[in-house]
């Protein structure tokens, strides 16, 4: 029997994945939450073999989510169910400890193939999720400040701006802009924001 937890902010995509798994003999759902949170909760008091997660959650999300079940060490493995595919979120997810990677979208039958997967100790990652990481993984990760920097172009502001809001030269944000426009394979910062914002490593709120 495959102990799993399932964590969904969406009530409706709790129910639908628990009447599914539990049609199957070998599945055992143990617990639902709404959140990071309120999993961490359920895993205090029984720990499953499977954990379904998904990215965007409100409070704690799933990132932080498998980050924290990392730093308890807790004995499970996680598998990413999401709407979000880009290549950031794959690569955050998989960095954070997550085992497998489908999108919400996927066939029951491929769900279950995940799940058989990763409970043996493989990872499960679709052709086109492994392509994306791939692709994610040949580029350098953008540093905290340029991360800041791409922000502030993202919302229209010139050099100049960038630079007295964040206290430093003219000079270190026009190093900022070409180291971003490198990592990301660019030309320009118009084309820089569209590509990250494409690619997921800016999310614009």
């Amino acid at each position: 029997m495959i102990r799993i937890v399932i964590v969904d902010d969406h009530p409706a995509i709790r129910v639908g994945l628990t009447s599914m798994l539990t049609a199957h003999h070998e599945f055992e759902v143990i617990g639902a939450a709404a959140s990071g949170e309120d999993a961490l909760s359920v895993l205090e008091g029984q720990m499953p073999d499977i954990l379904l997660i998904d990215l965007r959650m409100q409070r704690l999300d799933g990132i932080g989510l498998m980050e924290e079940v990392a730093r308890r060490r807790y004995p499970l493995r996680a598998i990413v169910l999401t709407s979000y595919e880009t290549d950031e979120d794959v690569y955050r997810s998989v960095n954070a400890g997550a085992r497998g990677y489908l999108l919400k979208d996927s066939s029951e039958h491929e769900l279950i193939e995940a799940i058989f997967t990763v409970h043996a100790g493989k990872n499960y990652l679709p052709q086109h999720i492994a392509s994306k990481l791939a692709d994610r993984m040949h580029r350098s990760s953008l540093s905290t400040r340029e991360l800041e920097v791409l922000g502030m172009m993202a919302k229209g502001l010139t050099n100049k701006q960038i630079a007295t809001a964040l206290g430093i030269s003219d000079h270190t944000v026009r190093s900022h802009v070409a180291n971003i426009t490198e990592k990301l394979e660019v030309a320009d910062r118009t084309e820089a924001v569209a590509i990250a914002i494409q690619l997921g490593v800016l999310q614009l709120r």
